[in-house]
């Protein structure tokens, strides 16, 4: 069967993988240069199970409310006269209930559980590395309040059988002895083991090149895709720069474009882009290097070593398309880093990067046939992208094939 993949970041090039693994002609489109170079280019690196919650909660509507007039809050909307942002943010609303946060947390949590195992399965089979740490992560508490909090909100993740331990401020030293000197400032963490973390672009570029040199897969790059074209219930062509493609199944993957591509055939899909910025150091070698990745929950900063590179990110912004930032955007990660691993990377040298996550309201992804019953969604992975993107890629890859995927997709179709 000759399948098309619109979009290649990490779950365009996961999805590709999977469908030339069951036999299938697949063909990949871009308008970037190379794969992962938007979403999956600097994200925060963790693939964290131990941070499966759904955003949409209880508390999330009062966070935006104060967001407006206190704009250093990690959670933060900017009012824009967008339509779309205010369909989206109703959605958003109606989620925000404890039964509803509960539900699409479950959700969440079981797709990362069986991505996990499956990228485990991936990286078996193709040897693909990505200065990865399978040590698992671990979310960092200032107060022993907000421990306590930490503690009570991660029972929800325990009753489906997530593994995790409570560490007080000495054990979090000895499993990051990064920490040590500034123990006296955290309370303790949370350590979840099944977590991993890893360079997302460094994965989907050698992923891609071994399924172009060992599967086959053709991939289009710099190839703008113009529209998609339909007739009855079915997509005929792509229409792209490069004049029209035909295939037997498409696929939708692109993120925060999926919606505007989506909306030229009748497809109502909702997804919204929520910028993040990240910032990526080099890293410093002796005591104050770190080992593992983890979050710093009272500043919602996150940092994933990488190799000879540190990660920083923070911020889910509701701001539109815009991709832009200042050095000012930074501060707040940068004053969280340096109090707690002063010593871990040198400062004075950012790589600066913003990029947008492409969000549903329940923060569950969108896997199934959509209204066309030629063209799957693969799309909608929010914040948590890269933790997904092999569990999905294989959930498509059984659609297409007519087996039943081995876990349960409730509430994650296009209605």
């Amino acid at each position: 069967m000759k399948i098309l993949v619109l979009g290649s970041g990490v779950i365009g090039v996961t999805t590709a993988y999977y469908l030339a693994k069951d036999g299938h002609e697949v063909t990949v489109i871009d308008r970037q240069a190379a794969a992962a170079l938007e979403t999956s280019f600097a994200n925060a690196g963790l693939i964290a199970p131990g941070h499966a919650y759904a955003w949409a909660s209880p508390k999330a509507p009062s966070t935006l409310w104060k967001s407006l007039f206190k704009p250093d809050q990690a959670l933060r909307l900017k009012l824009r006269a967008d339509p779309k942002m205010w369909w989206w943010c109703w959605l958003f609303l109606r989620q925000c209930t404890e039964e509803r946060a509960r539900i699409n947390t479950i959700r969440k949590l079981k797709l990362c559980v069986y991505s996990v195992a499956c990228l485990n399965e991936v990286v078996k089979d193709t040897g693909v590395e990505y200065d990865a740490l399978r040590k698992g992560n671990i979310y960092v508490y200032r107060s022993q309040e907000s421990l306590d909090r930490g503690v009570d909100h991660m029972g929800i993740l325990r009753d489906q059988g997530l593994e995790f331990e409570v560490l007080d401020r000495d054990a979090v030293s000895v499993l990051e002895p990064a920490l040590a000197k500034v123990r006296s400032r955290i309370a303790g963490a949370v350590y979840s083991p099944l977590d991993q973390s890893g360079d997302a672009l460094m994965f989907s570029r050698r992923l891609a090149a071994h399924c172009a040199d060992k599967l086959g897969v053709r991939f289009l790059f710099d190839t703008a895709i113009k529209r998609i074209e339909t007739s009855g219930d079915k997509v005929e062509r792509v229409i792209t720069a490069g004049g029209a493609r035909h295939a037997d199944r498409y696929v939708l993957a692109l993120g925060c474009d999926s919606p505007i591509l989506g909306r030229s055939i009748g497809l109502k899909l909702p997804i919204y882009p929520v910028k993040g910025y990240s910032v990526t150091l080099p890293t410093k070698t002796g005591k104050g290097a770190l080992g593992i990745g983890g979050v710093d929950e009272d500043n919602l900063m996150a940092w994933c070593p990488l190799g000879d590179r540190l990660r920083l990110t923070s911020t889910a912004e509701f701001s539109g398309y815009d991709r832009s930032h200042r050095a000012k955007d930074f501060r707040a990660m940068f004053r969280a880093a340096k109090e707690l691993f002063p010593d871990a990377a040198d400062y004075d040298r950012p790589d600066y990067w913003a990029g947008l996550r492409p969000m549903t309201p329940e923060g569950t992804p969108i896997l199934s046939y959509a209204r066309y019953r030629n063209l799957l969604l693969n799309t909608g992975h929010g914040h948590i992208g890269w933790t997904l993107s092999c569990g999905s890629g294989k959930i498509t890859a059984d659609l297409v094939a007519g087996r039943t995927p081995e876990i349960d997709l409730e509430g994650m179709g296009y209605h």
